[in-house]
């Protein structure tokens, strides 16, 4: 028997993905629940900012610690995945992200650094489970259906970011509690999906599929010579950063230019944003059933434009308006790009999302040229020219497509 005809045999007593069926669907769908908590480093800049006394500058630097994982883990992540499996590193993604929380469940919001720490496993556990997540998602995808699930887990991801900005409202609403009761609160609801995805089946051999090479760092990294990997590898990298620079910037302006509270209602800035989020997201899910993801990949663009736009008119309703728009627009960029590339290559699936979660590493980066611009020009309304840049990139290439060869 050869090579490739072994590595297509099923494992003796292994228990094949149904695509589309719940059993195989609800544990990822969980999966993409605790993806959302890293994106509570948003919210958590303003609040951190107003406890640890830190500049704009300073306070970006969460973003950071928790983005600063995505561009050293994914690549080594992919390659590690070809080798061990998607489950493997969907379980040590869960565990990772499940030290951090303990941390500050355990012992406390005592001192900047170790708020950082948990901030860092925090941001190492969710490039972990992005990597592997996305990937199983077309696992247990119908054939044609891969971008709309994974629209609908990033609708469910959004939750999990939604809880971010929410849950310290209400616990000081209702509880008095201050804001670090979210790290508890994560704590059980990552431990419970670690317990679901031990429970996700391995998936079922394609003997039709060619078996590649096993990948390697050096792999991973030639596949940007194609120039549509590359431009689309930007692409994300500048969502991303986008993304995390308009969720965590809102409530600091908010307060800077209408003089917002923002422990008790500054957040609810950020909320509405993840809110529009949360529904742009489900409703690219339903729209994906009849648009072609690349059309409407440009129609996002387009709404995105328009929200970022509203930021720099000078009044409280339309800046409540702008987050609304902004969140419907980049709802569904990311699943719209990633989907794009890996239904272009899918033989080169585990290399490409670790290729294409490294450019996640974009929220690092944005967040503090964002803080300079605020810190430079006193001005944080100023400051999301950043993110409105970004989207003018990515409204510009939303009509490239794949050509030429891969050559890995």
């Amino acid at each position: 028997m050869n090579a490739t005809a072994s590595k297509s045999t099923p494992v003796p007593g292994s228990r094949p993905l149904a695509p589309g069926s719940i059993s195989a669907l609800a544990p990822v769908f969980l999966v993409f629940l605790a993806m959302g908590f890293g994106d509570a480093v948003g919210p958590f800049v303003g609040l951190a900012r107003d406890q640890f006394r830190l500049s704009n500058f300073t306070a970006q630097l969460i973003p950071f610690a928790g983005f600063l994982m995505f561009g050293i883990l994914s690549v080594p992540m992919g390659v590690y995945q070809d080798r061990r499996g998607k489950k493997f590193v969907l379980l040590l993604g869960l565990f990772v992200m499940l030290a951090g929380l303990l941390i500050s469940t355990l012992f406390g919001l005592s001192t900047f650094p170790v708020f950082l720490l948990t901030i860092l496993l925090l941001g190492a556990g969710a490039t972990i489970l992005q990597v592997a997540g996305n990937p199983i998602m077309r696992d247990v995808s119908p054939e044609g259906k891969f971008a709309r699930n994974l629209s609908l887990g990033q609708f469910v991801k959004a939750i999990g970011s939604l809880s971010g900005p929410l849950i310290p409202v209400l616990a000081a609403r209702i509880a008095g509690a201050g804001w670090n009761v979210i790290f508890p609160i994560y704590s059980g609801a990552v431990l419970v999906t670690l317990l679901a995805a031990a429970r996700i089946p391995a998936p079922a051999p394609n003997p039709q599929c060619p078996v590649p090479a096993p990948a390697t760092i050096a792999s991973c990294l030639r596949l940007l010579k194609h120039g549509y990997i590359a431009t689309m590898v930007v692409a994300l990298f500048l969502y991303v950063g986008a993304e995390v620079s308009v969720s965590s910037a809102i409530p600091l302006y908010l307060k800077d230019r209408f003089q917002v509270d923002i422990g008790r209602i500054g957040l609810l800035g950020t909320g509405l944003f993840f809110l529009a989020l949360t529904i742009g997201r489900f409703s690219g899910g339903v729209i994906l059933n009849w648009i072609a993801p690349r059309a409407f990949l440009r129609v996002t663009c387009a709404l995105s434009l328009f929200g970022l736009a509203g930021i720099f008119v000078p009044r409280a309703a339309a800046a409540v308006a702008s987050f609304f728009a902004i969140g419907l627009g980049f709802a569904n960029i990311f699943p719209l790009i990633f989907s794009m590339v890996i239904d272009a290559f899918p033989e080169q699936s585990s290399a490409l999302s670790g290729l294409m979660i490294m450019a996640i590493a974009g929220g690092a980066v944005l967040p503090p040229v964002m803080g300079l611009v605020a810190d430079s020009l006193h001005s944080v309304q100023a400051s999301f020219a950043v993110p409105l840049l970004c989207l003018v990139y990515i409204t510009c290439v939303s009509r490239f497509r794949p050509s030429g060869a891969l050559h890995s």
